[in-house]
């Protein structure tokens, strides 16, 4: 019996610190804060990336969009382009015509297509590793940050950004923002935060499927268990 009461208490304290550690990071005030028109700090809450790694569609079209604007400047170096077309559905073909832009070999990493040392000359710092960007910050930190650049000459490249201050990073979606409707926009960038997404970790879908089985198989395995439990000891007082 006490085999089973460990078994319970280990599922609740697995939920109760998932549901801390997001109460935590609500509270530590979303998206950073900004100053209101009339001088006050106030707190920007996260707005919630459309993030869905069943939609193969949205992944498909946030990695032809995040190898057009971003992988110029941004490597991802813990994810091959073999990677993308097997686990995506994308004819290899294609992703060796479009989407592999600083390499010719399908097995290589995704890497900036601007050399490191320049980009530390024009930016003042390397632009970071894209990979893990979304375990790092979460989803909703990365698509608002993605929506909340705006107009700022005082800036070195025009832009500045509401959820990360006096950023380094030039506004690239600027032309996309201009070319197209709102709607269009937002999906887009909603649909790079899923590519993100499913680059940080491209079995979060079949790890959740997985593990609804096995706790379901646990909870089963409980009756059994507790019906054993009753017949060995029954006859101890």
């Amino acid at each position: 019996m006490k085999a089973v009461k460990k078994l319970v208490a280990g599922l609740g304290l697995t939920v109760a610190l998932g549901l801390g550690a997001t109460a935590a990071q609500a509270s530590e005030g979303g998206c950073g804060t900004y100053k209101t028109v009339d001088g006050k700090e106030a707190h920007l809450a996260c707005e919630t990336a459309p993030v869905d790694l069943t939609n193969k569609a949205s992944i498909q079209r946030g990695a032809s969009l995040f190898m057009s604007y971003c992988a110029g400047c941004h490597s991802a170096q813990y994810v091959r382009y073999s990677k993308m077309y097997k686990d995506l559905d994308i004819p290899k073909e294609l992703v060796e015509k479009y989407l592999m832009l600083t390499t010719d070999q399908v097995g290589d990493h995704i890497n900036a297509g601007v050399d490191p040392e320049l980009q530390k000359a024009w930016f003042g710092a390397q632009p970071p590793d894209l990979s893990l960007e979304t375990r790092l910050r979460g989803n909703d930190w990365v698509y608002t940050y993605l929506l909340a650049f705006y107009e700022d000459p005082s800036r070195p490249w025009g832009a500045n950004n509401i959820v990360l201050p006096n950023v380094a990073m030039p506004f690239v979606l600027h032309d996309m923002q201009m070319n197209t409707s709102k709607e269009e926009y937002r999906r887009n960038i909603g649909d790079i935060v899923n590519f993100m997404a499913w680059m940080a970790e491209p079995q979060a879908h079949q790890r959740k499927v997985y593990g609804f089985w096995v706790i379901l198989f646990l909870l089963a395995l409980l009756i059994p268990v507790y019906l054993l439990n009753k017949e060995f000891w029954k006859d101890v007082k």
